[in-house]
C-alpha cells in the first residue's frame, strides 16, 4: 500500500514574489517564453528533486502553459515519473482531444494519465473551462484509450473505481490545507491509511515550497511511505 504523488503544474512561473507572478498570468493567458533564468518550472524541478532523493514516484501534470524544458524532463527520466495532461480547456471531447495531442506532440510520446485543471468553484486564466464534469472526462478517457484518470473531490476515503481498462480516483488528499478538511484528514490520518491501501496525495509545487510546514510534511511522508504508479 502506497502513496500515489500527484504534481499539477498549475503556474509557469510560481506567484512569488509579484513578477513572477505577471509571468505566469502572461504565460497562462496569452505567451511568455520558458526562461529557466526567470525562475521557470523552479519549484517543480525543486520538488522534483526531493522526490528524486527519497526514491519516490510520481504523476506530473502539466499545462499547456508549464511544458517541461529539457531540465525538467531529465529529473523526471530519472526519478521514473509519469507524465500527464492537466486539462485547462475542457469544454468539450474536441478540446481535451486537442490538449492531449498537445502534450503528445511536444513530448514526442503517448500519454495516458490525465488530471483536470480547477475543480468548479473559479476560472483560472483565459483558456481555463471552469465547470467540473468529472463523468465525461471518464467517458473521454475511455474513448481516447487513458488508463488514469485522479479526479478533484476533498474525500480521501472515496474508493477508486477500477477495470481492465481505465483506473479512476475520483478524489484525493491535497497536501494544501486550503483544499482540505483538517480536522478530519490529518497528515497522521494520511500515515494511517497510507499504510493499509492507496491514497492519492495532490500537491502543487509553489505552494508547498512557500509553507515551510507542508515542505517538511512532504518530507516526511516520502521519507516514511511507500509511493507507486498505476499503470
Amino acid at each position: 500500500m502506497a502513496l500515489i504523488v500527484r504534481i499539477d503544474v498549475d503556474r509557469p512561473y510560481g506567484k512569488t514574489p509579484f513578477l513572477r507572478h505577471v509571468f505566469s498570468r502572461i504565460g497562462s493567458d496569452l505567451y511568455f517564453p520558458r526562461l529557466e533564468s526567470f525562475g521557470y518550472l523552479q519549484e517543480l524541478d525543486t520538488v522534483l528533486e526531493m522526490l528524486n532523493a527519497a526514491r519516490a514516484r510520481s504523476y506530473v501534470f502539466f499545462r499547456r502553459c508549464t511544458l517541461p524544458t529539457a531540465r525538467t524532463l531529465k529529473l523526471i527520466e530519472a526519478g521514473g515519473h509519469e507524465i500527464g495532461l492537466h486539462l485547462e480547456n475542457s469544454r468539450s471531447y474536441e478540446t481535451f482531444s486537442a490538449e492531449k495531442t498537445m502534450l503528445e506532440t511536444y513530448l514526442r510520446r503517448q500519454v495516458t494519465a490525465f488530471s483536470k485543471h480547477g475543480s468548479g468553484k473559479y476560472k483560472y486564466g483565459f483558456h481555463h473551462y471552469a465547470p467540473y464534469e468529472p463523468d465525461k472526462y471518464v467517458e473521454w478517457a475511455r474513448r481516447s484509450g487513458m488508463k488514469v484518470f485522479l479526479g478533484n473531490l476533498e474525500d480521501p476515503g472515496i474508493p477508486p473505481i477500477v477495470d481492465e481498462r481505465l483506473i479512476v480516483y475520483p478524489s484525493a488528499f491535497w497536501l494544501e490545507p486550503s483544499w482540505r478538511d483538517t480536522r478530519k484528514f490529518t497528515i497522521d490520518w494520511l500515515h494511517r491509511q497510507a499504510a493499509e491501501r492507496d491514497v492519492v496525495l495532490l500537491m502543487h509545487p509553489d505552494n508547498v515550497l512557500a509553507d515551510a510546514g507542508l515542505t517538511a510534511a512532504l518530507e516526511n511522508l516520502l521519507g516514511s511511505l511507500r509511493t507507486r504508479l498505476l499503470t
